[in-house]
């Protein structure tokens, strides 16, 4: 399985405290999944760049969204572990434009996932979710890394 963690905004924008944090928890991924990061300038760049990545199954596609579903870290682990066992090849974590995603974009994910009902800054999220990831899979592997409070 393969994740990638996809922004929409500047390059620059990765290059703060946070990347170095939020690159930490990918790599400590990697004995659970390929996991690589991605950013690009519009959401059309987005969209564009998922209709090319079709492989034996197209790419499951979660959009953070303030108007999302929110989930627990078990929630969020039982349901990537469903993705797994369907032969999901691909899953990306998208955080979108300042102004929030399109009707049309939002039309297109297969989830969309709240964080909570604070706004946060995208570095902030991009950690967050990433930290959220690692974390399920430490759930599905039943890793003493989640203890579960």
């Amino acid at each position: 399985m393969r994740i990638t963690l996809a922004h929409i905004g500047s390059r620059s924008a990765t290059s703060g405290g946070y990347e170095a944090l939020v690159r930490a928890y990918l790599d400590r991924c990697s004995s659970f999944a390929r996991c690589q990061e991605q950013s690009f300038r519009t959401e059309q760049a987005l969209l564009a760049w998922l209709s090319r990545q079709a492989g034996r199954t197209l790419p499951v596609t979660v959009f953070l969204d303030s108007r999302g579903r929110q989930m627990s870290s078990e929630s969020l682990a039982a349901w990537l572990g469903e993705r797994r066992d369907q032969g999901a090849q691909h899953i990306v974590f998208a955080a979108g434009p300042a102004g929030g995603w399109s009707d049309e974009t939002r039309a297109q994910a297969q989830l969309l996932l709240s964080l909570g009902p604070m706004t946060l800054a995208h570095s902030l999220a991009r950690l967050v979710i990433a930290e959220q990831i690692y974390r399920a899979f430490t759930i599905l592997t039943g890793h003493p890394y989640h203890v579960g409070h």
